[in-house]
């Protein structure tokens, strides 16, 4: 098969759908890579490495799209692309089908199969398809990084001559992947850190980081599908909310990485809590591509309210574009590996993980999510 890994054109995309050791290890396997040139540049990677691993280097999106039986991509394409695709080709990208239904739409006029990085089920055989959390780790990471940056204190104990400087407190809503993976990084910092989750079967994970863990009150039915956290009603959301506010004011840093997969981002940092931490601290929100966490916040830009920072920064692995590459490629030959075949997309489309993926089929939206986003019925 004909596999094309094109230079990304959204804004601020640093990253590359297949790094060369995969590039290796897919034309290894009989499929004829293309590479359009500089793809992996920002990312590290130079076009030799891709002509080392046997790919070949062409000039141009459409001289890559032009020959395409499946396209190989980290955000979803541009109309400008989608114009480029063959009738019958393929599409894997993180498509952000319940936010972007217009694209989907799109992808099945061209005749364009495509498949949903985010879209990957939650289950034991598909963990190594599993995007959002590789990717999720990056930002977790990289999140206390930028929180140490903008305090203006150690985050560690010190002791010196001059006196013991206290350890920083930080505050971490929400323990996915992204809020573990903080949780961890700020205790490597010296940090003492707090873990606040509505499920109480993250307890044991929190505690296990050296964390405290914190929650209002067990919530019933607060875990959905895939271990995501639900909806919780009004009452439990201002419940939760009063516990975090009383909590947040005395935090240096709050990392907030709450998410509900299709909807906007929970509510956790009202405008009185905000108003009741302490000048000088910090909040680093990582939900912001569904609209924050934070009230007050602005998605993609940095905020001082009543002398707190508020950093709402969208795409944060691309910050860190070699390693999130690094993973993202993982993730993608696992689901290339599932559903091609003998150089044939071969996948059953009732097949658990290839139906839970399929967006767009033989000229259609065939995710019934996406259907009812697309004809304005809510699910």
């Amino acid at each position: 098969m004909n596999v094309v890994i094109p230079a990304e054109t959204a804004t601020g995309e640093t990253r590359v759908s297949v790094t060369p050791d995969i590039a290796s290890r897919m034309a290894k396997s009989g499929n004829q890579i293309i590479v359009q040139r500089g793809a992996g540049a920002k990312a590290g990677f130079a076009d030799a490495a891709y002509a080392d691993a046997g790919a070949q280097i062409v000039d141009d999106a459409a001289s890559a799209y032009g020959r395409a039986g499946i396209v190989l991509k980290v955000a979803r394409p541009l109309d400008a692309e989608i114009g480029l695709f063959p009738q019958g080709s393929a599409l894997v990208a993180f498509l952000a089908p319940l936010f972007a239904p217009e694209v989907a739409e799109k992808l099945a006029r061209a005749g364009v199969t495509s498949f949903a990085m985010e879209l990957i089920p939650r289950i034991s055989r598909a963990q190594s398809m599993d995007a959002l959390s590789s990717q999720a780790t990056v930002s977790g990471y990289r999140s206390v990084l930028l929180a140490a940056e903008a305090l203006p204190k150690f985050f560690p104990m010190l002791m010196t001559a001059a006196g013991t400087i206290p350890p920083a407190k930080v505050l971490v809503l929400g323990a996915g992947v992204a809020g573990l993976q903080a949780i961890a990084t700020a205790r490597r910092l010296g940090a003492v850190v707090t873990g606040f989750d509505v499920r109480a079967a993250v307890k044991e994970q929190i505690e296990s980081l050296g964390a405290t863990f914190l929650s209002s009150a067990p919530h019933e039915g607060a875990e959905g599908a895939g271990g995501y956290a639900k909806e919780l009603s009004a009452d439990q959301q201002q419940r939760d909310q009063e516990l975090i506010a009383k909590t947040a004011a005395g935090m240096d840093a709050v990392i907030t990485t709450a998410l509900i997969p299709g909807k906007r981002a929970p509510l956790l940092i009202t405008a009185q809590a905000v108003a009741g931490m302490r000048a000088g601290s910090v909040i680093i929100d990582l939900a912001g591509e569904q609209g924050g966490n934070t009230e007050g916040c602005e998605p993609g830009a940095t905020v001082t309210i009543g002398g707190v920072t508020v950093m709402t920064p969208l795409n944060l692995p691309a910050s860190m574009p070699t390693h999130a590459s690094f993973l993202y490629a993982r993730n993608v030959l696992a689901l290339f590996d599932h559903l091609v075949r003998n150089g044939e997309l071969a996948a059953d489309p009732n097949e658990e993980i290839a139906r839970a993926v399929t967006v767009t089929r033989d000229g259609a939206v065939v995710n019934e999510a996406v259907k009812a986003r697309l004809t304005g019925v809510t699910s």
